[in-house]
Order: C-alpha cells, then sequence, then structure tokens
C-alpha cells in the first residue's frame, strides 16, 4: 500500500542516540517561535474544561436504551467538539495488550543488523524507518519507526511479517482483528450519531485498510529544540493508539493550546481522522496533535490507522448534504489520489484536509 511513493532514507535516531551525543544535528533543530515549543502546557486532565471524554463501549452498547443513549451523546459530542476520546472497556484482553506492549519494546530493542532484516525499500513506505521525508533539507522528527499494512490480508507485506518475531506476529494479528472490530463498532454508533444512512458506512469500510506504525521516540539531551512528530492531523478515518510504556508525550491543540495527553491504564486514544470530517461533511472533526520528546526517558507507541475500502471514493456522504441546506464542503476523491497526495508531501497541520476542500 505504497501508492508509488516513499520517504527518503535518513539515519536511525535511535542508533545515533546510543551514541552519546550532547550537539544536535541541524536537521533535527526546530526554534521556538516556529514550533511554540516553550509555552506553558495543559495537562489533558487538569482542569473540567480540559478533560478529555471517555467513552464506555459496554455502556454505548447496553441493552439499557437511557443508558445507551447517554454514551452516544458522549460519543458525539467528543467527535463533534474534541476530536480526541480515550475507549475503556474496549473487548481488547489486558493480556493481549500486556503481550504486545514486550514485543514491541523488544522489536526496538533488536540488534542493528536485525533491524536492517526490516528496512524499508526504496519506492516503498512500509518497514523501519522514517515517514514523510521528500526532500533532503525538511527538518526531521526526533523518532525511529516500523510501518506495516495489516488488512485485508492480501495487502501485506510477506518479507516483513516474515522477518518480525513469531510472538510479535501472533501479538499482532489478534490485535489487528480485535481492532478491527472495535473500529467497526465505532463507527457504526457514528453513522447513527449523524444520522447518516447506515449502507452507506458499511459500503466505505466493510473491507477497511488497517495499517500499523509503531514508534520509538529516543530520549533527546535538547528536547526543547526537537519534536518527535509535527503538528498534523491523520488522514484515514479513525487512528486507535496504545502508548507502550509509561512516557507521556502526545499533545492535541484545542482552543490554541497544547494539551498533554493523559492515557488510562489500558485504555485506547482514539482519534477523528480528516476521512471521518470528510465523510460527515464538517460536522465532526479531525484535529491537529503532535509529539514531543523527554529529555532522559524513551516513549514507545503503537498506531493504528483505519481507512476506507482501497477502491472506494471518499467524500461527503450523500445522506448528509443537499444543495440548499447543507452543501458539500468536500470534493469527491478516489482513496488512490487522496493517499498518493498525502504521502507525497511532508506533515504540515491540515493540509491534507485543505486539499479536498470546495
Amino acid at each position: 500500500m505504497s501508492f508509488g511513493i516513499s520517504s527518503l532514507i535518513v539515519p536511525s535516531v535511535h542508533e545515533m542516540v546510543k551514541e552519546k551525543i550532547t550537539t544536535l544535528p541541524d536537521r533535527y533543530i526546530r526554534t521556538s517561535s516556529t514550533c511554540n515549543l516553550n509555552h506553558e502546557d495543559h495537562d489533558s486532565h487538569s482542569s473540567a474544561k480540559y478533560t478529555m471524554p471517555i467513552i464506555n463501549i459496554e455502556c454505548l452498547l447496553s441493552g439499557d436504551p437511557t443508558l445507551a443513549d447517554s454514551e452516544l451523546q458522549k460519543l458525539d459530542s467528543a467527535c463533534k467538539d474534541w476530536g480526541f476520546f480515550q475507549v475503556v472497556n474496549h473487548g481488547i484482553s489486558s493480556s493481549l495488550i500486556e503481550k504486545l506492549k514486550s514485543e514491541v519494546h523488544n522489536l526496538f530493542e533488536l540488534q542493528l543488523e536485525e533491524k536492517k532484516k526490516l528496512w524499508q525499500k526504496p519506492g516503498d513506505q512500509e518497514g523501519y524507518g522514517h515517514q514523510f521525508v521528500v526532500s533532503d533539507d525538511q527538518k526531521l522528527d526526533w523518532y525511529d519507526m516500523f510501518l506495516i499494512a495489516t488488512l485485508p490480508t492480501r495487502i501485506r507485506k510477506a518479507h516483513l511479517f516474515a522477518a518480525i518475531s513469531l510472538p510479535l506476529r501472533e501479538a499482532l494479528e489478534a490485535y489487528s482483528l480485535g481492532l478491527k472490530k472495535l473500529t467497526m463498532i465505532l463507527l457504526g454508533q457514528m453513522c447513527k450519531a449523524l444520522k447518516m444512512d447506515s449502507n452507506e458506512m458499511i459500503d466505505l469500510f466493510n473491507d477497511c485498510s488497517q495499517r500499523m506504525r509503531l514508534s520509538y521516540y529516543p530520549p533527546c539531551p535538547k528536547p526543547e529544540q526537537v519534536l518527535g512528530a509535527s503538528p498534523h492531523s491523520d488522514a484515514c478515518a479513525l487512528t486507535i493508539l496504545l502508548q507502550i510504556n509509561g512516557t507521556d508525550g502526545l499533545q492535541i491543540r484545542k482552543d490554541g493550546k497544547w494539551l498533554l495527553v493523559k492515557p488510562l491504564l489500558d485504555a485506547f486514544i482514539v482519534n477523528v481522522g480528516d476521512m471521518i470530517e470528510i465523510l460527515s461533511n464538517g460536522v465532526y472533526c479531525s484535529i491537529e496533535h503532535r509529539v514531543v520528546i523527554h529529555p532522559t526517558k524513551e516513549r514507545i507507541s503503537i498506531a493504528t490507522f483505519h481507512s476506507t475500502n482501497l477502491d472506494a471514493e471518499i467524500g461527503p456522504a450523500l445522506s448528509l448534504i443537499d444543495p440548499y441546506h447543507r452543501p458539500a464542503l468536500f470534493r469527491r476523491e478516489t482513496s488512490q489520489k487522496y493517499f498518493q497526495n498525502y504521502f507525497s508531501h511532508k506533515e504540515d497541520g491540515k493540509s491534507n484536509l485543505d486539499y479536498m476542500r470546495i
């Protein structure tokens, strides 16, 4: 699922940090004026106003109509006002989550020679390396990652699955299926809240694509000068994030402020992607987020991106628009062209969504 576009190969940040560097390479250094790194951040649990919504899947699917409707309203508000929420009682076992955390950690502890077996190849985005490096002079983010397409199974890269350890492969397999089920539940409930024709959602996502990005953010001696991920929104429909270790770093932009996300134990962080903003015709919103770096601790996470079927046409749901009262805010585009545009430039705010605006 490379869409004919790849990222330029750059050095491993993890390996660079092992050399006990004291001076940062210029390509990673950001200025506070352009990245707003020196302002006072807010904790996402520091006040009622800035408390990230928590969605309980058991309540959402409850046979008690009052309880289910109340949770649906919370989901609807979260998608409109935040674009981010935490999910609890999601159906993924704690034992699987702990196994996955352990195996992902082991992946990033491999020796360099073993990691090279997973290295990105020219013309491909999947594998171990970086994303969105499109020129030799752009600023780089402070991370390493392993990207792999997991669904539908026919698009999997056999050489990558063969190269990772059997325990990690088994954990990813079970996790992939569990997250697809959770994603379809969330999309179905969003469809209900939007009063959207359910057949439109089913037709778009019944064979949805899924990619996993395992990210390693090394500590940095000068964290105020770097970013783990530049501010961006996700091009997909829904992203489900699992923080592997206890180091925080994800920030979301709300009301002009950067809020530090504090994940609940065994909860997932879910964010609305650009596809859902387009599909809902702007009713739900994707939100810019970024990653900041810790001076002494590594941060590890796994983000799972869910998108439409590969042959889908992306645009506002026909049941949510009419030419007189609710005109379409976004144009229609094939999934292929949509992602070709997304992967052809560096991450830059919500520029991919701007590309789709009418």
